[in-house]
């Protein structure tokens, strides 16, 4: 029996619904009336044989098959941007220092630069990975050219490029102290003094009157997770972020979303700017879901 060929066109059509709630929403950000998306879901439905959304009049959501093939389709549009990219874009080559918030999904990061130089093997870069602000006063000291980092709540320096949501994370098992606890404090393992993260989680702990002490700082952010997977503390990711060890804990107060922008001379580098940031986000979209930046 001979399969037929998913349509990549209908992919990220499906794609777009699925990460934007609706089928208007998709249709905004396509280009697209609502009656053409809902035709290509169809189209897409009776080429799989199955229901991938469960529609009513008021929500929309995945099926258990439409959650199955969200990431079959997010690797193949992923492999077909990376292809199309290397096959039709004007060559790109140049030599960019770049450093790295080390809170940007740390176990893609390797992963994805390897099949960027793959992809562009006339670019040279040079990696740091590190905090957001050492990293930037590093770039204001022309010791990098671009900066990859958190953008603080009301900042307008860089260039927003994608925003994600932030979790509490812990080691399975793991829970706050309850009321019979005494008030006992809510034990953290955090960056050094100055890390973003590290501020949003004392502001939110603060606002809510829960108690907490830090008992775990370490400079790597490694560090940090391995202080939470050994069941020590809780800690806060990116949800993108969040080890295989670790588990989100939804007990606690929200803690809102984390802005990634890029620092430096952007505008006078976008010949490996666009394609890097693009390639990026591409391979990313295939394993996480992260939000375009307003």
């Amino acid at each position: 029996m001979r399969y037929p060929d998913l349509d990549v066109d209908l992919l990220r059509c499906f794609v777009a619904v699925a990460e934007h709630g609706g089928f208007t929403a998709a249709g905004n950000v396509l280009g697209l009336t609502q009656s053409a998306v809902s035709l290509k879901i169809k189209r897409l439905e009776d080429m799989v044989r199955k229901r991938v959304f469960q529609r009513t009049s008021r929500s929309l959501s995945l099926t258990h098959d439409g959650e199955v093939l969200l990431v079959y389709a997010r690797r193949l549009l992923a492999l077909n941007d990376e292809a199309v990219r290397r096959m039709v874009a004007p060559p790109v080559h140049g030599h960019l220092r770049l450093g790295v918030a080390d809170h940007f999904v740390p176990q893609h990061l390797a992963p994805i630069l390897a099949r960027f130089s793959r992809t562009y093997p006339d670019v040279q870069l040079e990696v740091e990975v590190g905090r957001s602000h050492e990293l930037r006063a590093a770039c204001e000291r022309g010791q990098l050219d671009l900066v990859i980092g958190k953008r603080r709540e009301g900042e307008t320096a860089g260039t927003p490029i994608w925003t994600e949501s932030l979790a509490w994370a812990a080691a399975p098992g793991w829970a706050p102290p309850d009321a019979e606890d005494g008030g006992r404090a809510v034990k953290l393992a955090m960056l050094p003094p100055g890390c973003m993260f590290r501020d949003r989680a004392l502001a939110t702990l603060a606002r809510a009157n829960i108690p907490h002490e830090i008992i775990y700082t370490s400079a790597s952010l490694l560090g940090v997770i391995a202080a939470a997977e050994a069941g020590l503390a809780v800690t806060l990711l990116g949800r993108s972020t969040l080890p295989a060890g670790l588990r989100e804990v939804a007990s606690l107060p929200p803690l809102g979303t984390a802005e990634m922008a890029i620092f430096g001379d952007a505008d006078g580098r976008l010949a490996l700017v666009d394609p890097l940031v693009g390639f990026i986000r591409e391979s990313l979209a295939a394993t996480v879901t992260l939000r375009p930046a307003a």
